[in-house]
């Protein structure tokens, strides 16, 4: 497992917007050093050295609970103290507007995520999403939900990374094209389509192609894919061409029951295309009953 850097493990938490009350804090004897604490804020507040800065709400919430943890690791207030720029920071947004919880929730933020790969320099992914928004406009697609993150992790992972390195592969459901891009960009894929059955979550993957400088029509590419429909003639190809597909991946395509006949109906449909297919499915247990009719669906 990766050594990280306890300030550098908060940072990469932090621009991922986890939850303030979740994030791993360093020791208290280190919260307590100049040093830590200068690097917290040229690395994480400082606007400068942020190109996707998460959002002012949330940089509030969090300068709060370091701002707490800081207090609780004082020893002796003569000799340990709270940085100048950390308490300045705060209290510039104590001062000004924020929007409320429920208008932040339905704002679009960028989100940056730390590819769980080994590399000389941090692999990130950086997103345009909602990432309190559970649904929208009839889809889930707005948000990097947790089973991307799972399957990406074991896609980046040495057991399943011959899964994608030099394969050809398309993404069910994509949303916010996190896995898509994830391939792309880190994993060695040698062609990527993302689709979604919705046409505005497939605008977004397009702003999140872009965030990732990834030229659509070369590497990767995006298309609307409704779930039943025929396939004619292979959709993986680059203008056009129908190429083969070694692998379709799907994360958190399962969640309702009332689709799932037509997305299996569509995983058969690839199978006929390409008999030497791969599927990988990641699921979150939310509800067992649904888990279990993918299954059966599966099996018959």
């Amino acid at each position: 497992m990766e050594n990280i850097d306890p300030v550098e493990l908060l940072k990469r938490q932090y621009l991922q917007l986890v939850d303030p009350e979740q994030l791993a804090l360093p020791s208290k004897e280190l919260l307590r050093l100049p040093d830590t604490q200068a690097q917290i804020f040229d690395s994480m507040f400082n606007e400068s050295a942020l190109t996707y800065s998460p959002p002012e709400r949330y940089k509030f919430r969090v300068l709060k609970r370091l701002v707490r943890a800081l207090e609780e690791a004082i020893e002796d207030p003569e000799e340990d103290e709270i940085s100048d720029d950390i308490s300045g920071c705060l209290a510039k947004y104590m001062a000004q507007p924020l929007p409320s919880a429920s208008a932040a929730a339905q704002q679009k933020s960028y989100v940056t995520y730390t590819a769980p790969i080994a590399s000389p320099e941090a692999s990130q992914i950086t997103t345009l999403e909602a990432p309190s928004l559970l649904a929208s406009s009839g889809t889930t697609g707005f948000r990097t939900w947790e089973a991307a993150l799972f399957l990406g992790a074991y896609l980046s992972s040495e057991s399943g990374n011959h899964y994608v390195a030099g394969k050809r592969m398309l993404e069910l459901g994509a949303g916010t094209g996190f896995l898509s891009i994830l391939c792309a960009k880190h994993l060695g894929a040698r062609y990527v389509l993302a689709t979604d059955g919705s046409s505005e979550v497939i605008t977004d993957i397009k702003t999140n192609l872009d965030l990732n400088k990834l030229e659509e029509e070369g590497l990767i590419r995006t298309a609307v894919l409704e779930w039943g429909h025929t396939l004619i003639g292979g959709p993986v190809g680059s203008r056009g061409e129908g190429l083969s597909c070694d692998l379709v991946i799907g994360a958190d395509v399962t969640y309702d029951i009332k689709s799932m006949p037509a997305l299996i109906a569509t995983i058969r449909d690839f199978f006929e295309l390409y008999p030497n297919l791969k599927v990988l499915i990641s699921a979150t247990r939310r509800n067992e009953e649904t888990i279990q009719c993918f299954l059966a669906a599966c099996r018959m």
